[in-house]
């Protein structure tokens, strides 16, 4: 049976992967945001996951407003580094899981009854792989392999706070009725605030990060019940990508435990991470 060992809410912001492929780890700048990643990076290679579930958001890369869908996910062997506009990052292609996507498609598609655009070919941008080189090695080769779950935050009409809630619920049942052994963590990404356009730009608001961040352990509740409208107000228009960690939360139990958090906000946006151990299956 498939277990979920790990939670994971991390900031996907492009810039931090540009920082890590130029070997900045040690910069004064940059410093900071590196080191808080390498306790979880140790704490999952202990706990030998096999399998990371990404729920993330496309930029751009692989959808585009004439065709974006609401919830789409990747069945393929590998996903190769999108060209953002200035070129693919310099890392191999992430290596998939098909046997187990497939489980997972039909799972949330005949079972759950969410509408996936099952995509069999999928390039990956920064949503999913700047945090993903911090939490997993990637040299000699990577050893994890992924399950991407791309979620609409970008055109509206956006999926709410609670279907993300619902997605994870879903992710957990597909999980759990895998007939093979196998250890999985969930990831959701984005955010935190931030705004990159209008009159609000370079709006940040540390104490809503951490409020938010404190609330996803204790009480995901009250952040299920709040609006797009209350996410953009209180963490910039972009922050509505936070609901993304919502999927992760819904796909644990509600027996949690805080393994490790780090926050840092030096530029235009706060950039978080939060670990989390579903001790239900520890």
């Amino acid at each position: 049976m498939g277990k979920i060992i790990a939670g994971i809410g991390s900031s996907h912001v492009p810039a931090a992967g540009a920082a890590f492929d130029q070997g900045k780890q040690e910069a004064p700048e940059w410093k900071p945001l590196f080191d808080g990643y390498r306790p979880a990076m140790e704490w999952l290679r202990e706990a030998r996951i096999d399998v990371a579930i990404f729920i993330y958001n496309d930029h751009g890369s692989d959808f585009f407003f004439d065709k974006y869908p609401t919830f789409a996910m990747g069945v393929a062997e590998s996903y190769a580094p999108a060209d953002e506009g200035w070129g693919p990052r310099p890392l191999a292609p992430v290596p998939g899981d098909p046997e187990f996507s497939w489980h997972m498609a039909e799972s949330l598609i005949r079972e759950s009854e969410f509408d996936m655009t099952v995509c069999q070919e999928l390039s990956v941008d920064h949503g999913l792989l700047t945090p993903l080189p911090m939490l997993w090695s990637h040299e000699p080769r990577w050893d994890i392999r992924v399950v991407p779950v791309a979620v609409n935050v970008v055109q509206h009409p956006l999926p709410t706070a609670r279907r993300l809630w619902k997605l994870g619920q879903a992710l957990r049942l597909a999980v759990e009725s895998y007939p093979r052994d196998i250890r999985v963590a969930v990831l959701g990404t984005g955010g935190l605030s931030h705004q990159l356009h209008g009159e609000r730009f370079g709006f940040r608001n540390e104490e809503w990060d951490r409020r938010f961040m404190d609330r996803i352990v204790t009480r995901p509740d009250e952040l299920v019940e709040l609006s797009h409208h209350d996410y953009m107000v209180q963490g910039g228009a972009e922050a509505v990508e936070m609901i993304m960690w919502l999927g992760m939360r819904g796909a644990m139990s509600s027996e949690v435990r805080l393994v490790h958090e780090n926050y840092y906000a030096p530029m235009l946006t706060g950039m978080g991470l939060l670990l989390l151990e579903d001790t239900a299956n520890s």
